[in-house]
């Protein structure tokens, strides 16, 4: 199926980045991953259905679960069979592509699940398994993220080989069988995989890297981060058409782990961001001029480690896991894991990012977690513990997920459940969290929604750990924008 051609106006999403913020629906809706951390736990993981709309009776509250039937899956990230790269489809609008399937890969099984999403979008239903042995037969393993592609096909990024070792590729599955057809890369593979994101009109794609999921699935050891292989550091770029990797920017050791990686929302900009996560920066990518051959890459945010006694390190860095940009490409928006906090910069000039908005979400630095900080630069005393609704937050902020119009800002708690056990064990006996954060949009800044949570410590198998978000409609990290045809 080509997805592509003079507009329709029947494709899934929507025509542009901006048409969504200015007319995009407001979200009712969420689906989220939820992982059981309890292994002895034969359900296992599963996807939740929660409803955000104020006006309905069981708002901010989990009204469906999809189990996965077995334990050890570690649900993640999760993409959809088709969005609005697809929107665009042929002037006859024929063999339109619908929006009704998520995929979901798994960090430990290297499974795919597929739901469906489409028949009762507040009642997922599980529609396919593809077997983790199916990866590891053709040297992928620990699947990461999912995008629909302009072809109407599913690519999912992998970052290791069949034994475990770091190995950045990705594989290909039909948008409608959700049978494997194969491996993207032609030729040279990057050392190691995580994110990724498209941008055809530059006949471009940029990946990133965390390292090898022998490694990382056995939680963090600072030990670990001295080679570059086993954590990587670079920012991989490929012609798109050719399916090739063309170059590989090295970050040094401040980019060890760059995670989440976005292009502008706009598709005619040759520009994005990328946030390395042990140490807290954000990294600019771009082109000066549409012909050059390669990106300047600079560091535009530094989030300062603090000094601490209490803690395994003399020094705590912010550890930055989620960025996420505003439809209208003026916000950035970056979790701090470790420390605790959200942060809204303005980025109307990219080169130079301005803080507009923090809040603090819990983090390991709270005034009563028994880690001193010593020297902070950027705070005069420790944050208190938050409480919305009587609950008190635990672990720090994760994964973010913002509004089509960008006043609503979704954070959700867990990062990755050994990783969960390791550094926020009471999260874990507790339950993690799903909060918002109302946004101005015209000035900058946030604060919390005190009506809302979603509270996942008293779940029907036991408390659990919540980490992606999505919108039945498409939401500002799973859709990509294309320029028409004839433009």
């Amino acid at each position: 199926m080509a997805c592509k051609g003079k507009r329709c106006g029947k494709g899934p999403g929507y025509p542009t980045p901006m048409w969504a913020y200015q007319n995009g629906p407001r979200e009712k809706l969420l689906y989220v991953t939820t992982i059981q951390p309890n292994l002895e736990n034969e359900q296992g993981d599963y996807l939740s259905a929660v409803d955000v709309d104020p006006e309905s009776e069981t708002y901010s509250q989990v009204i469906h679960r999809e189990y996965a039937g077995k334990s050890g899956q570690e649900f993640h990230h999760i993409g959809w069979n088709t969005c609005s790269s697809c929107f665009f489809v042929d002037s006859n609008c024929t063999d339109v592509p619908v929006r009704d399937k998520l995929v979901l890969p798994c960090l430990i099984s290297d499974s795919v699940y597929i739901f469906d999403v489409g028949q009762d979008p507040k009642h997922p239903k599980l529609h396919k398994i593809i077997d983790g042995e199916v990866l590891r037969k053709n040297n992928c393993s620990a699947p990461h993220t999912s995008h629909c592609l302009p072809s109407g096909n599913v690519m999912i990024s992998t970052m290791g080989d069949k034994d475990g070792n770091s190995k950045g590729d990705f594989i290909l599955l039909d948008g409608t069988t959700f049978e494997f057809t194969g491996t993207w890369t032609v030729g040279e593979t990057a050392l190691c995989g995580y994110d990724y994101w498209y941008q055809p009109y530059f006949n471009l794609m940029c990946s990133s890297e965390w390292g090898a999921p022998n490694l990382w699935r056995r939680g963090f050891n600072p030990d670990d981060i001295k080679s570059d292989r086993d954590y990587g550091r670079r920012i991989n770029v490929y012609a798109w058409n050719e399916r090739k990797l063309i170059d590989t920017i090295h970050l040094g050791d401040e980019g060890i782990a760059p995670l989440e990686i976005r292009f502008m929302h706009d598709p005619k900009r040759c520009e994005g961001f990328v946030g390395t996560a042990l140490f807290a920066k954000v990294f600019r990518f771009y082109k000066k001029n549409p012909s050059d051959e390669k990106f300047t890459v600079e560091k535009v945010i530094d989030v300062p480690a603090k000094k601490v006694d209490g803690w395994v390190l003399p020094e705590m860095n912010g550890l930055m896991t989620d960025i996420i940009l505003s439809l209208d490409d003026r916000f950035i928006y970056f979790s701090n894991w470790f420390h605790g906090d959200v942060r809204q910069y303005d980025i109307s000039d990219p080169a130079n990012p301005k803080l507009v908005g923090q809040v603090f979400l819990g983090g390991l630095i709270l005034n009563d977690s028994g880690v001193k900080v010593l020297e902070d630069t950027e705070l005069t005393e420790q944050p208190s513990p938050v409480e919305i609704k009587g609950r008190r937050l635990y672990g720090g902020p994760q994964m973010l997920q913002l509004s089509l119009d960008g006043k609503r800002l979704y954070v959700s708690s867990s990062l990755f459940s050994p990783w969960d056990k390791q550094f926020y064990p009471d999260m874990v006996k507790n339950g993690g969290t799903i909060v918002q954060l109302d946004v101005d949009t015209e000035n900058g800044g946030m604060k919390i929604n005190e009506n809302f949570l979603v509270d996942f410590g008293k779940e029907p198998n036991g408390p659990s750990l919540p980490h992606e978000m999505r919108y039945p409609g498409g939401d500002c990290s799973s859709d990509i924008w294309l320029v028409e045809e004839d433009e």
